[in-house]
Parts: structure tokens; C-alpha cells; sequence
């Protein structure tokens, strides 16, 4: 006797992968081509929004952004154009970071990588 291929399953492993939806909008275009130019980051177009995706981290530089820009970029904008994430989002003075672990945002969660007994 066999058993069925199962139509759901899970797979609890991690992917490594951290990322976010940006608005199809003139502001999500460029922080859009300024993410695509950096090492190991994804950025696909869609019609209605762009999406970002990158291994391990992800850092929204706002001094760059700004400069692709032509004016200043900080964390209202970045919300402002950002819908959804995946990964754990840390919001800096001059940056928001995403980490696809919790041990990698370890310093700034206050996740404990001791372990328990």
C-alpha cells in the first residue's frame, strides 16, 4: 500500500530570502533600481506593485536612495511606498534593514540565542 502525495505540505526549513512589496509608483521605481543594483537582490515589476527580495539581508540605504531621488528619502517615505515584508524589518535613523533569520536581527530584537535547558 502507498500512500498519496500530500496536495499541502511544509517546509520548516529556512529559505533565506527576506523582501518587500513597493509601490508601482514614480518613488518605488527608483528605490526599485537602486535595490537592483545591488548583489544578490531580486526586483520583479508587476503591474500594480514592485517586488524586492533578497538573501539573507536587505538594506534600504535612505542616503542613497535620496540621492537617486534628487531630494531627501527617510522612513515616513520608505512606509509611505512599502505594503507588505517578510523577514524581520528593523527601522534605523539612516536605514531599514530586513533579515531572513531571527539569529541575523539577534542585536537589534533582543532575539536570545541562548539555549535553554
Amino acid at each position: 500500500m502507498t500512500t498519496a502525495p500530500q496536495p499541502f505540505s511544509a517546509d520548516r526549513t529556512s529559505s533565506n530570502m527576506c523582501g518587500v512589496t513597493l509601490m508601482n509608483n514614480q518613488n518605488g521605481h527608483v528605490v526599485a533600481d537602486v535595490m537592483r543594483a545591488k548583489d544578490n537582490v531580486t526586483v520583479t515589476d508587476f503591474p500594480s506593485m514592485i517586488r524586492v527580495d533578497g538573501e539573507r539581508v536587505l538594506t534600504f540605504d535612505f542616503d542613497e536612495i535620496s540621492g537617486a531621488l534628487g531630494f531627501d528619502f527617510d522612513q515616513a517615505d520608505y512606509e509611505e511606498i512599502m505594503s507588505t515584508h517578510y523577514g524581520r524589518m528593523v527601522h534605523l535613523d539612516d536605514r531599514t534593514v530586513l533579515f531572513a533569520n531571527p539569529e541575523d536581527a539577534a542585536e537589534y530584537i533582543d532575539f536570545d540565542l541562548r539555549p535553554v535547558d
